[in-house]
C-alpha cells in the first residue's frame, strides 16, 4: 500500500514539473539574438532530477517534450520531418533529465548540510541536463537546418553558434537558479522516500 501511494506521489510529480515546465514556455525567452532562446522548463526538470532522480526527471522530460511538440511545435512551424522533430522534441527534453545520474550523492551532500558539495553535485546536474538536450538540438540544427545557415557559413558552425549560445544562456539561468533553490529552499529537493539516503 505504501509503495503504491510513493508511486503516485513520483508520477503526480512528474504530471506537475512536466507541466510547469511547459506553461514556461509561454514565458518570454528570446534573448534578443536571433534564433538564440533560453529553456526555462530545463530549471524546474532539474529540480525534479535532483529530487527523485534521473527517470522520473526523464520521464517529466519527455511529457514535456511531447507537450511541447504538439501546442508549439508544429504550430509554428519548427518541425520539419518526422526525424527532426522526433530527435529535438521527444528526445531532446527527455535527456534533459539525465543530471538525475547525481542524485544519491547530491541527497546524501544535503542531508547532511554539506553545502558546497550538494552545490556540485546540483552544477553537475544542471550542466549534464544542458549539454545532453542542446547536444541533440545542436545535430538536428546541422543536419536539417542547414540551409538557413548564412551563406557561406558551413551548417555544423551555424547550428554550434544558435545552439552554443542557447545553451550558454541556459546553462547559467538555470545554475543561477538551482544554486539559490539549494540554499534557500531545500526542502524542494526532499521527498520523504528519500530521507534514507544519507544513511545508506
Amino acid at each position: 500500500m505504501q509503495q503504491s501511494h510513493q508511486k503516485l506521489q513520483v508520477l503526480l510529480e512528474v504530471a506537475i514539473i512536466a507541466a510547469f515546465a511547459m506553461a514556461l514556455e509561454y514565458v518570454p525567452h528570446k534573448t534578443g539574438i536571433s534564433s538564440v532562446e533560453m529553456s526555462y522548463g530545463v530549471i524546474p526538470i532539474s529540480v525534479l532530477a535532483l529530487r527523485r532522480g534521473a527517470g522520473p526527471a526523464m520521464a517529466a522530460g519527455f511529457t514535456w517534450g511531447i507537450l511541447d511538440l504538439l501546442l508549439i511545435g508544429i504550430g509554428e512551424g519548427s518541425v520539419l520531418n518526422v526525424t527532426q522533430g522526433f530527435i529535438e522534441y521527444p528526445v531532446a527534453f527527455t535527456v534533459a533529465g539525465l543530471g538525475g545520474v547525481f542524485f544519491k550523492p547530491f541527497q546524501k551532500a544535503l542531508q547532511k548540510d554539506q553545502r558546497l558539495t550538494s552545490w556540485a553535485y546540483a552544477w553537475g546536474a544542471v550542466l549534464l541536463g544542458v549539454l545532453a538536450k542542446y547536444l541533440c538540438h545542436f545535430y538536428a540544427g546541422w543536419i536539417f537546418w542547414g540551409a538557413y545557415a548564412p551563406k557561406g557559413m558551413p551548417a555544423w558552425l551555424y547550428s554550434l553558434v544558435i545552439n552554443g549560445l542557447s545553451a550558454v544562456f541556459t546553462g547559467v539561468l538555470a545554475l543561477v537558479v538551482v544554486t539559490a533553490l539549494v540554499s534557500i529552499a531545500k526542502h524542494l529537493f526532499l521527498a520523504k522516500t528519500t530521507a534514507r539516503l544519507a544513511h545508506d
